[in-house]
């Protein structure tokens, strides 16, 4: 039999030259990911179950007005903490191939569903098979112009429309370090000797669709119904379901998570924000009326009720992302019209008091609510630096010193 006999060919310089200056053969293998390195990186990294990855991805698609939030247990007085509404719940476990006889024949009109159909993209997948299924939800240009096309595509199709969505590739690049390729060997070599024990965890979705519960796993073909629940009561037929997989595994092997979306709490907070203005305004209008020197009425004041005086807002507010637009629609509550009606002064002044006081717990509730936005900036932002360089210099540094101290034990 004869054998074919491969030479190797050298390069001329000319054509070293060339490919030493591509994307093929990098002049400088070390040097930190450029930008156009991380846009024309095509694939998805892996991602752990840590709510700011998640939150920051979302502000990076243009979704508005949803936060993922980690779920700790599945008490039922633990659930009942999350923000309403909770659209949705992602739950990372070991996967088991569940029984494909309990899928749907094919996907339900009205359900955008996708496949997973590349590798390390589990996580992305679970989070747009629940943003692309709640209506109300601002998705942001990309991503509503992503789900408008690909609404009467298969799963399978979908999934692979994942792949070559630029806004997804960006920001997984953006996650991903330069010297992926050769760690990602590396990785795949270890996991192939590893133990099955600490392989196959995978981010499937749970979110309510038109009256029924549906979990939404994208290595399974069609989506599959929980049962018929509102949106108001449906976490009940999802922690059935995880408990009953959660048992399922022996005590070595509890190694789960669930993360929640739920809406952003800061929306209910410049709603109520905008709502106490009015009330104030409402109040200080009324006290006019009834007595025009009413200010000579309050009461001596603290120095803390005088730092919340001072603070006090009575119109838009960039800081708060508090906008005219949004006062204007906003009314005083019910149980405020219900104290202005009386009419009485002693009642109004306390009233206001009330409404200056509520207005300081809602600023400082907005501004902690700012400050975990910048908590997950800053996690993700670790993430993306490139620490190769160094941790080439450490290592330089270290071996250096390694060989000086042979050289001198060699001299002794």
């Amino acid at each position: 039999m004869a054998h074919r006999i491969l030479k190797r060919r050298r390069l001329n310089d000319e054509s070293a030259a060339v490919l030493a200056g591509s994307k093929i053969i990098p002049s400088d293998p070390l040097a930190a990911a450029t930008e156009d390195d991380k846009k024309s990186w095509k694939g998805f990294c892996e991602i752990e179950s840590e709510p700011a990855f998640f939150n920051v991805m979302l502000r990076q698609f243009g979704v508005r007005g949803v936060k993922v939030q980690e779920v700790v247990s599945l008490e039922d007085e633990i659930l009942a903490f999350l923000p309403r509404p909770v659209y949705g719940l992602i739950f990372l476990f070991k996967w088991k191939e569940d029984d494909p006889v309990k899928q749907e024949l094919s996907c339900p009109r009205g359900v955008w569903f996708a496949n997973q159909t590349i590798s390390n993209a589990c996580a992305s997948v679970a989070l747009l098979n629940i943003v692309n299924n709640i209506p109300e939800l601002e998705l942001g240009p990309n991503l509503q112009h992503f789900k408008d096309f690909t609404m009467s595509f298969t799963p399978a199709l979908r999934g692979n429309a994942i792949g070559n969505f630029e806004k997804m590739d960006m920001l997984n690049g953006d996650l991903q370090l330069k010297n992926d390729a050769s760690t990602r060997t590396k990785s795949k070599i270890a996991r192939e000797d590893a133990d099955e024990s600490d392989a196959g965890f995978h981010f499937i979705a749970f979110v309510p669709i038109e009256g029924k519960v549906w979990k939404l796993d994208g290595l399974e073909r069609q989506p599959q119904s929980l049962g018929e629940a509102s949106s108001k009561d449906w976490l009940g037929l999802v922690k059935s379901d995880i408990e009953t997989r959660m048992a399922e595994y022996e005590d070595g092997q509890i190694e789960f998570a669930i993360l929640s979306l739920v809406q952003d709490p800061i929306l209910s907070l410049v709603s109520s924000l905008a709502a106490n203005i009015r009330g104030l305004r409402a109040v200080s209008t009324r006290l006019d009326d009834v007595i025009p020197d009413w200010k000579s009425f309050i009461p001596s004041a603290t120095a803390d009720d005088f730092l919340m005086m001072d603070n006090m807002l009575d119109g838009p507010d960039t800081d708060y992302n508090l906008k005219q637009e949004a006062i204007d629609q906003a009314s005083a509550t019910v149980g405020v019209q219900d104290k202005l009606a009386s009419g009485a002064v002693v009642e109004l002044l306390a009233l206001r008091q009330e409404l200056v006081a509520a207005q300081a717990g809602l600023r400082a509730s907005i501004r902690e609510e700012q400050q975990s936005v910048r908590v997950d900036e800053d996690k993700v932002a670790s993430r993306r630096h490139d620490y190769m360089a160094a941790l080439q210099v450490w290592v330089r540094c270290h071996v250096g010193k390694y060989f000086i101290k042979i050289l001198k034990d060699e001299g002794a």
